[in-house]
């Protein structure tokens, strides 16, 4: 082997696995995924070695563990403004979110087998399956499981368009879709590429008075706050929600999650889809996880108390990440999660640089330092398409392929904002110039 040539190849594998301080990536997509506090990481690693037993044992590691696991349902409950008892612990926020869409069938099933239901055999009048409403741009942990049910026959599904003035679902055009074999409506918090908080509060007061009418059967309600949890204020009770799903990997916190539910059992309904050993009041069986468990508890201790300071330091750094992006790329840029009047995450920052040559795959897969994405992640492998979120919100084709969502997290600061818009900068003029702009 050429030493010369050996020695330029350790060079270039050194620079790429120890970079120097100036050509450090630069993380922007908090809104796919984010990493562990040094706190939670701790809090896991006590309970690997100190909590290793069976909870449902009776010797001090399954003691041990049983205590954590009590104490993380506690700080997970008081992040969301509810009692410990309303949280059940599940893999993830997909996970979450199946439970509820198939509890409402088949609470809807239930009721129709009831003696109480009216001779058709459906309740409040109505007939065939059951039916659900929820928005045109949902996670597809909803979408996904929603159309299932509609393709089997399962349940009858309506898709509420968010309006491409505010980007979010209007309360009426909700409310307009509900028929008397409505089950539940599930609409997400806060959408995850534009960060466009829905209406969920609003709805919540008109489906409950409209419940107030409904002898049979109440629509249940639900919402998935993956997106909004550890960047706004998320109170369940608040908002009136019977069930709120809670994802652990999106404010700092392990790949596991968990489902609010309002008195499960006894006020909301709750089907198990797992059955087992018992755990989780046999709602979710299965030997508890521990370990991520208590990663989950620490991470919503810190949102609960420094949730103020997360807030107003990720609007800041957003507003000047905006405010950078302006003053670089002027006429060519176009930001899509702009909307009068909506109210938006204060870390999510969907925008586009206008240019033939600048699609958002395109663009990303050039940069240096910069590490986003073009949309959510569950999407990666959609090619090159635009987003249908972005479209579904009014967003012109051409522009929706040139998006970037750039996501900003606790850490994030103005000197890796500076560095991103430069690096964005010198990546626009490569492609133009070596493309001609097309």
């Amino acid at each position: 082997v050429n030493y010369h040539y050996g020695g330029q190849l350790f060079l270039q594998l050194k620079l790429k696995l120890f970079p120097p301080e100036s050509q450090l990536q630069i993380y922007m997509d908090y809104n796919a995924t984010s990493p562990l506090e040094p706190e939670v990481i701790q809090a896991i690693s006590e309970a690997l070695q100190e909590a290793w037993g069976n909870p449902s044992s009776s010797y001090v590691a399954g003691v041990k563990a049983k205590a954590i696991i009590n104490h993380s349902r506690e700080s997970v409950a008081r992040m969301v403004g509810c009692r410990a008892e309303d949280i059940i612990f599940t893999s993830g926020g997909t996970e979450a979110n199946n439970l509820v869409l198939h509890t409402a069938v088949e609470h809807y099933k239930t009721r129709c087998r009831s003696a109480d239901a009216p001779a058709a055999g459906h309740p409040n009048g109505g007939s065939g399956r059951p039916h659900i409403i929820t928005s045109n741009v949902e996670h597809d942990s909803v979408k996904l499981v929603a159309e299932h049910l509609q393709m089997h026959g399962e349940a009858d599904v309506t898709f509420v368009p968010v309006s491409k003035v505010t980007g979010c679902v209007e309360v009426e055009d909700v409310i307009s879709a509900i028929r008397p074999n409505t089950c539940l409506i599930s609409i997400m918090l806060a959408n995850n590429e534009t960060g466009v908080v829905m209406p969920i509060q609003g709805i919540c007061q008109r489906v409950k008075s409209l419940n107030k009418q409904r002898d049979h059967l109440r629509i249940l309600l639900h919402t998935d706050a993956a997106q909004a949890l550890g960047k706004i204020p998320v109170d369940a009770c608040e908002l009136g929600v019977d069930y709120l799903t809670i994802v652990g990997h999106k404010f700092y916190a392990p790949r596991i999650g968990a489902l609010y539910v309002n008195n499960p059992g006894v006020k909301t309904p709750l089907h198990p889809m797992l059955f087992g050993g018992g755990q989780e009041r046999n709602f979710r069986p299965g030997t508890e996880n521990t370990p991520m468990i208590a990663g989950l508890g620490k991470a919503a201790e810190l949102v609960s108390t420094n949730l103020s300071h997360y807030e107003s330091h990720m609007q800041s750094i957003k507003l000047y990440l905006e405010h950078r992006l302006k003053a670089v790329f002027k006429e060519k840029l176009h930001f899509n999660s702009h909307f009068p009047g909506a109210d938006i995450l204060p870390n999510t920052c969907n925008v586009s640089i206008l240019g033939p040559a600048l699609q958002g795959w395109r663009v990303l897969s050039n940069c240096r330092r910069l590490l986003a994405s073009v949309g959510a992640a569950c999407h990666s492998d959609s090619g090159n398409r635009p987003s249908h979120i972005l479209l579904s919100c009014g967003i012109p084709s051409e522009v929706a392929a040139n998006a970037l969502r750039l996501s900003v997290g606790r850490g994030t600061t103005k000197a890796d904002v500076d560095a991103v818009v430069e690096d964005l900068r010198e990546t626009v003029q490569l492609l133009e110039e070596t493309t001609g702009g097309l």
